[in-house]
């Protein structure tokens, strides 16, 4: 992987080497994650619940899971440690930043189809629909 070109790595767009596809890094889902499930687990009424469903977990990560069976055990582990949907506040800033970084990877992404850096056309009016 090359070195990261945004001003903040820890929730940026990047380019993967061979231009084939591009990553998003979101340290701080991963931090909260992290703390949220860590927090749960402290309680002594929840730690088992927790433990059982991250043993759950791992029986299904480290065997031929069936469809739709590792997005449940996800879900228990959720559930059991009471974790808050992954997402990230953003300011106005970020996301002009976000943006262009996601731009940039966008037109190198799409570089062999001239149809995919067409613009998508916007409503002229409200009877238009």
């Amino acid at each position: 992987m090359s070195e990261p070109t945004s001003t903040n790595p820890q929730l940026s767009f990047e380019l993967r080497s061979d231009w084939l596809a591009g990553h998003l890094r979101a340290d701080q889902i991963r931090t909260d994650t992290l703390v949220q499930l860590v927090a749960k687990w402290a309680e002594p009424d929840a730690r088992d619940e927790v433990l059982d469903a991250l043993d759950r977990l791992a029986e299904v990560v480290q065997g031929v899971a069936r469809e739709g069976e590792l997005d449940a055990a996800v879900e228990a582990v959720e559930d059991a440690a009471s974790m808050e949907t992954a997402r990230i506040d953003i300011d106005g800033w970020t996301a002009r930043r976000l943006l262009a970084e996601l731009s940039e990877i966008a037109s190198k992404l799409s570089r062999f189809n001239p149809l995919a850096n067409r613009t998508f056309p916007t409503q002229k009016s409200r009877r238009a629909s």
